[in-house]
């Protein structure tokens, strides 16, 4: 899912507690920072694509090894008091949110796919909200025009480090592009994600008359 970047009206700002309480109301997701909430709107086809694509393959990885996979609908806490967020993907591995049935607050995995409109979010103020959850190992963008995969990752100092994977990479022996998510020991050819993907060269502006 999408958040929109502008603030819905409200009358205050809103404490967590109210948020959470109001946010069950609502015919809509919204996700909430420093007392602001954000609507949630629909991605693309293939933003929904690539994410059902990789839940789909996180599901069959682990299977039976006691972790969660989760998709736009479950929201994400970064504390018990906020940010709260809707990742496209994500994945916790804690007991704690094995039962859970509204938040998620222990991911070692999040994915988001790109889009226009939230990019710059993603890749700015969302990280910098992600990276204060202490089980999260590995932060994924991905991006919906281009098989272009950026994954990052904590070492062991703590740092933040970045790996990307494309097809512009020069690969031993023409094989595919692997993807290795080492928070979850999985790994992939780049295609995966893109499987059933229609990218922009592929798709000419719809001329049909109305």
């Amino acid at each position: 899912m999408i958040a929109q970047r502008q603030p819905q009206p409200q009358p205050q700002l809103m404490t967590p507690e109210e948020y959470l309480e109001w946010e069950e109301q609502q015919p809509i997701k919204y996700e909430y920072i420093n007392g602001e909430v954000f609507a949630m709107i629909g991605g693309t086809i293939p933003h929904n694509d690539i994410a059902i694509n990789l839940t789909s393959a996180l599901k069959n990885h682990l299977r039976g090894k006691g972790c969660k996979v989760q998709m736009a609908d479950a929201k994400v806490g970064v504390s018990r008091k906020g940010p709260f967020h809707y990742p496209d993907v994500m994945v916790s591995c804690n007991p704690e949110d094995q039962k859970a049935r509204k938040f998620i607050y222990h991911p070692c995995l999040i994915v988001e796919v790109l889009s226009p409109g939230t990019e710059g979010f993603d890749r700015g103020k969302k990280f910098k909200n992600y990276r204060q959850i202490d089980t999260l190992k590995e932060y994924v963008l991905i991006e919906t025009d281009k098989m272009n995969v950026e994954c990052y990752r904590i070492n062991e100092k703590g740092k933040w480090e970045l790996t990307a994977y494309s097809l512009e990479q020069p690969t031993d022996n023409g094989t595919e592009i692997e993807i290795h998510l080492t928070s979850v020991d999985f790994r992939f050819p780049i295609s995966l994600l893109y499987e059933d993907v229609v990218f922009p060269e592929d798709n000419p502006e719809d001329t049909t008359d109305n």
